[in-house]
C-alpha cells in the first residue's frame, strides 16, 4: 500500500469526542519496522516518521524510536526491547481463519516461532517483528462454542 502524504485526518487516531487506543512500540529503526508492518501485515502507512502512523486493520500502532526522559515522562527512558526472550507486551491479533494468515504471512517474511497451535479455546502462534515485539496471532475456537 502507498504511504499517505497527506492522509486524510478523518483517518488519523484524532476523534473529535472520546477516545481511540493506538499501541506504541519502541523500535530502533522506523523505517524497517513501517515496512514490516506495511509489507507483512498489510498496515496502512497514515503517517511516514517521527513517528510512524499505521492503521492495522481496526486499530492503530505508532512505531517510535527511543529516547531519555522528556518533561513529561521525566524518570523514563524508551527503548526496543532488550532481549527477544523476555516478554512484557504483546500485540493481539486475531483472525478468522488462522492456518490462511499463517501462510499468507509466512510467506512475506514473517518469523513465526511455531506453527498454529491448538489451545481448545483458541488456535495460536507468534511471531516477532525486526526488533524482537512478540505478535500473538490467535484465532477464537472453543471460547464461541461455550457462548452458544
Amino acid at each position: 500500500m502507498p504511504i499517505s502524504a497527506n492522509p486524510d485526518p478523518r483517518s488519523f487516531p484524532a476523534p473529535r469526542e472520546g477516545f481511540v487506543v493506538t499501541h506504541l512500540l519502541i523500535v530502533a529503526d522506523q523505517d524497517r519496522s513501517r515496512e514490516f508492518y506495511r509489507a507483512v501485515l498489510g498496515a496502512e502507512v497514515v503517517r511516514e516518521r517521527d513517528p510512524v502512523a499505521l492503521r492495522l486493520s481496526n486499530t492503530w500502532l505508532i512505531l517510535n524510536v527511543g529516547g531519555g526522559p522528556t518533561d513529561d515522562k521525566p524518570d523514563v527512558i524508551a527503548a526496543p526491547p532488550q532481549s527477544a526472550h523476555v516478554l512484557t507486551s504483546a500485540l493481539n491479533i486475531r483472525v478468522a481463519d488462522i492456518q490462511a494468515v499463517y501462510r499468507e504471512w509466512k510467506a512475506r517474511g514473517a518469523e513465526f516461532l511455531t506453527e498454529p497451535k491448538d489451545r481448545g479455546s483458541e488456535i495460536r502462534c507468534y511471531m516477532k517483528d525486526p526488533d524482537g515485539h512478540i505478535i500473538e496471532v490467535g484465532q477464537s475456537t472453543g471460547i464461541l462454542r461455550q457462548q452458544a
